[in-house]
């Protein structure tokens, strides 16, 4: 097992071959020596694995290069990296980025940096307010914003942006939080969420994470998510609910269970 106490980023990659930038990763991996990237092929079916290695070739001791079999979405493939990473090498944060960094690698260190004290979990959001470049077609925005909205009432959380593609964890969060493969491909994070409250219970949660306003998002390329999943994502919010809300009420009795036992 090799010794790399620092950070490393799991970028998932589905034919992405015209949109890895590798000027933007070489600028970064040069400028930051303590943090490493493990890109996951996951089946593409383009030159994506080649752009990958090449770009590994050029930085053997910061990329990791691991390539799936076939097609698993992004949920599975993201799940797969953090594991590969837990396997294989120390380190103290880990977290996920969209390869075609419309969140930027820079801005996942400074989102990484509120990881202090008891904070487990950061998460970017896009907010557009002064100061900050959040550049999205105004059509999806204003559909993110009814999603969003609705995952927040259905979480019971004041979380101005579940889905933003840049969350990062400590590692020791990160072992429990993708242990088990999740429900869905593309609202798995959600899921975190659900498993967070799970793990501490509601309160406690609130205090384990932090969201922090991005600087810069830049919209780039076409979304991987097919427009007919719009409706389809409302079947995966409502089992998504079901599964964690009756797991997390099972819990709760049993252990209401316990400590009534254990006083008698």
């Amino acid at each position: 097992m090799l010794e790399i106490p620092h950070t490393f980023i799991v970028i998932p990659c589905y034919n992405e071959e015209k949109a890895i930038s590798s000027i933007e990763y070489s600028r970064f991996l040069e400028q930051h020596s303590e943090a490493s990237i493990c890109f996951v092929n996951d089946g593409s079916t383009d030159q994506t694995f080649q752009v990958l290695k090449n770009l590994q070739q050029q930085f053997p001791r910061q990329i990791e290069l691991l390539s799936l079999s076939k097609n698993s979405g992004k949920a599975e493939a993201v799940r797969q990296g953090v594991l590969y990473c837990i396997t294989h090498f120390k380190f103290n944060y880990i977290g996920y980025l969209d390869a075609d960094l419309a969140t930027t690698l820079e801005e996942f260190m400074a989102v990484k940096n509120n990881l202090e004290n008891d904070i487990v979990f950061c998460f970017g959001s896009r907010i557009r307010k002064i100061g900050s470049t959040i550049s999205r077609e105004n059509s999806r925005f204003l559909i993110g914003r009814i999603i969003a909205t609705f995952i927040s009432n259905i979480l019971d959380l004041k979380v101005y942006d579940t889905q933003c593609g840049c969350k990062v964890f400590t590692k020791d969060m990160s072992r429990i939080l993708f242990q088990k493969e999740f429900i869905s491909k593309w609202l798995f994070d959600v899921e975190l969420f659900f498993r967070m409250i799970k793990h501490f219970g509601k309160e406690s949660a609130l205090d384990k994470m932090n969201e922090i306003p991005l600087k810069s998002w830049i919209e780039k390329g076409n979304s991987k998510v097919k427009p007919t999943y719009f409706f389809k994502l409302w079947l995966d919010l409502y089992i998504i609910k079901k599964e964690y809300t009756e797991k997390t009420a099972r819990y709760q009795s049993f252990d209401r269970k316990i400590q009534t036992h254990s006083f008698e």
